[in-house]
């Protein structure tokens, strides 16, 4: 029978801890790009906003 290479604890423990990091770091990642998106989107209607009350000023 062919043998298996046998890992430490430590070993597995940390190739499991970097790749659940890794998964956080990505879902950071993707939570920060869809808050820069909602920031972008809210810029865009605020100078809407300011435009449309600026023009009812003028009326």
């Amino acid at each position: 029978m062919a043998e298996t290479p046998k890992l430490s604890v430590e070993k597995v423990l940390g190739k499991l801890r970097s790749n659940d990091q890794k998964s956080r770091d990505e879902r950071r990642s993707e939570e920060m790009d869809a808050l820069d998106e909602d920031i972008k989107r809210m810029r865009a209607q605020r100078q809407r906003l300011e435009r449309h009350q600026r023009r009812s000023k003028g009326d």
